[in-house]
């Protein structure tokens, strides 16, 4: 071969190189700064990342957040909740609280926007806070201002968020156990009626989390010393998950491609986890690693001398439960590890 032919072939080889690796830096450029979905999200606490006011108590107070950031930082856990691990599965940063919307830089709008709010429901609670209509219509609100186009919400998802606050709400206020049946209905028609609203505002991907077993949770399961679940109250969630399910395919037969609605098993997932709590490395299923001193305080609880009224664990990154109501993120990051094995990919389009 002459040494001409050989020059031309090695120049052609080093054009070759020098176009994939300039191809390979766009990727990674496109896949860093360009993600290609946003995720809204409206619900309560479980998703809830710092939209409740600094003057409730719960999320903004000591020791909410020792984990992650290292202080209260408005999420009702010690660290990371389930929106900040959905918004990792998907590549984007966790969705700005709606709150804060016009104090961040607005490239961070980029990432969606969340409306939660601790302590709502689909209808309204003993929370002040607005319900999940008022949430979405917040949403509306910024689509009518151009914050976000149809074009933004076509590729996005919602995520929504029903854990329970409506059915705490109905026991606190003399609800019987004879009427919770027809009140689960009536519950998952109006969440039915708020994923409806949300698909005629643009959204091709809806995501709703399935009832996680309420009698598990620290506040029930305090009546037996944190040792068994309540089964009475998991058949009552069964009953809503069966009714969520049987809404969800109604909708998406009645959808024009048949995949808008999606449910996210949380329910599985939480109880695979404390079926199996060895698995994840969680040691403390039931009891909560931080709890008031005696019944008439919560986690958080100061007395009118600012004195701390609760204790914490000395290990929340192997109990599942933070309060009476909330995973620790060590308990997110064990539900979400099996959210990742069994549902997670179907949120995607």
């Amino acid at each position: 071969m002459d040494s001409h032919r050989q020059l031309f072939i090695l120049l052609c080889l080093s054009l070759v190189l020098v176009l994939l690796s300039g191809l390979q830096v766009e990727a990674k450029r496109h896949i860093k700064y360009h993600p290609s979905k946003e995720l809204f999200v409206f619900g309560d606490s479980y998703v809830d990342t710092g939209n409740t006011p600094k003057s409730k108590p719960g999320s903004w107070k000591q020791p909410y957040g020792i984990t992650f950031p290292g202080k209260p930082a408005g999420r009702f856990s010690d660290g990371r909740v389930l929106t900040d691990f959905i918004a990792k599965y998907l590549g984007l940063r966790s969705p700005i609280p709606h709150k804060f919307r016009n104090i961040v830089p607005k490239n961070y709008l980029k990432y969606g926007m969340n409306f939660a709010y601790g302590g709502t429901g689909v209808f309204d609670t003993s929370t002040s806070g607005p319900n999940m209509t008022t949430q979405i219509d917040s949403f509306n609100q910024l689509v009518q201002e151009n914050v976000y186009t149809q074009s933004d919400i076509t590729k996005s998802i919602a995520y929504v968020s029903v854990a329970g606050n409506d059915y705490n709400h109905y026991l606190a206020t003399n609800g019987s156990l004879q009427g919770f049946p027809s009140f689960i209905a009536s519950v998952v028609k109006q969440t039915t009626t708020n994923l409806v609203h949300l698909q005629s505002l643009g959204f091709k991907r809806i995501v709703v989390g399935a009832l996680h077993p309420l009698g598990c949770l620290p506040q029930t399961t305090a009546q037996n010393s944190f040792q068994s679940c309540n089964s009475t109250f998991n058949d009552l969630v069964a009953l809503h998950n069966n009714l969520l399910n049987q809404s969800v395919t109604k909708l998406n037969q009645e959808a024009k491609d048949h995949t808008t609605f999606k449910i996210l098993d949380i329910f599985d997932s939480f109880s695979s986890v404390l079926n199996n709590p060895s698995r994840h490395n969680i040691k403390e299923r039931l009891k909560p690693c931080c709890f008031g001193v005696s019944s008439q305080y919560n986690c958080g609880s100061v007395d009118e001398n600012n004195v701390k009224k609760y204790l914490v664990c000395e290990n929340p990154e192997t109990t599942f439960f933070w309060d009476r109501l909330h995973p620790t993120q060590a308990g997110w990051n064990a539900v979400y590890n099996e959210l990742k094995i069994k549902s997670l990919h179907q949120i995607l389009y």
